[in-house]
């Protein structure tokens, strides 16, 4: 198990490193000039240059790249026009909008997204996996057509179109629950909770459908095997054969795919994000792509990734730990 561990670990540093080169290499060439956008338009052409300078855009992509490995490991200091300051590591730079230093950005925007992924989650994986098994188990009747049609069109319907279907019935037409505005967590727990409430619906709700179908699969699969007949023809119990051994193989599928998910989630769930203004990493993300914020672009992209990559991790454990059939290499 430790070697399994230190050498996905080793994978997932080489993995983070390439996506840092690719997407630096990306933005490096993307066309706009972040000098001016974070200048200004009234801005003359020598105080463009002086920012330019300022910002160390006239390095070069490597020059650059390497600077931001620095940070990330030992800290540097940053320049900002008429005075130097000091970015701890690990340090994912300053944003070149509001001269922040994005690792501070990133961690006020991380518990927006959290609250909204840690909710969601709970809503899919109740509704998605209970949903698939109850398909499952009455296969060909009329609760698995109904049900089926509804995860269909939850597949088929986009996070935000779902999103907005629920902010006209709930807030609009019903006006059961007022427009939500974000409250931190800290501020006033039962405000967050009914805040939260809708666009945990609508992730939820999106995301439960995929689970849906996965659950059902292999619970189908996992009652057709030959050791679930010969439990069935010992005359053990139905519900026995359900829970203590159908189950056992259909829950590792749900759990790396729920693992790798909630990592990837946590990069900011974007669509949702926007549509009802929650100051999470996926709204920080496309307002750093719009104003060519490379800073805060790269450091949501490594922390998504590292997310996404030690979720992987994660999920290969657990799935070790639910099926002693899968072998560590």
């Amino acid at each position: 198990m430790t070697r399994f561990v230190l050498k996905r670990l080793a994978g997932a540093a080489f993995v983070l490193l390439a996506l840092s080169v690719l997407v630096y290499a990306l933005f490096y060439l993307a066309p706009g000039d972040p000098a001016r956008l974070a200048c200004g338009e009234r801005c003359n052409p020598q105080q463009i240059a002086q920012v330019r300078e300022q910002l160390g855009l006239n390095d070069g992509m490597a020059v650059q790249y390497l600077h931001f490995l620095q940070g990330v490991f030992a800290g540097r200091d940053h320049s900002t026009g008429t005075s130097l300051v000091h970015c701890d590591a690990p340090c994912l730079g300053l944003s070149y909008q509001s001269d922040q230093q994005v690792t501070r950005l990133v961690l006020e925007r991380l518990p927006a997204t959290a609250s909204l992924t840690l909710g969601a989650m709970v809503i899919w994986l109740v509704v998605g996996v209970g949903t698939g098994l109850l398909s499952a188990l009455r296969r060909g009747g009329p609760t698995e057509r109904l049900l089926t049609l509804i995860t269909l069109a939850g597949t088929g319907t986009p996070v935000f179109i779902l999103g907005l279907l629920l902010l006209m019935a709930v807030c609009a037409y019903l006006q059961w629950l007022p427009f939500p505005s974000y409250v931190p967590l800290g501020e006033d727990p039962e405000q967050w909770a009914w805040n939260m409430l809708l666009p945990w619906l609508t992730l939820g709700f999106f995301e439960s459908a995929k689970y849906a179908r996965l659950t059902r699969g292999s619970t189908l699969e996992t009652l057709a095997e030959d050791h679930i007949r010969t439990f069935r023809a010992y005359g053990v119990g139905e519900r026995s054969v359900v829970t203590r051994h159908a189950l056992r193989g259909a829950v590792p599928p749900v759990i790396a795919v729920s693992a790798v998910d909630l990592g990837s989630m946590f990069g900011g769930a974007v669509l949702t994000e926007s549509l009802f203004g929650i100051p999470g990493l996926g709204k920080t993300l496309i307002d750093g792509v719009k104003a060519i914020d490379l800073p805060v672009v790269v450091g949501v992209v490594m922390v998504t990734g590292t997310f996404v990559v030690l979720a992987n991790v994660v999920a290969d454990l657990l799935y070790a730990a639910a099926d002693r059939r899968v072998v560590l290499t």
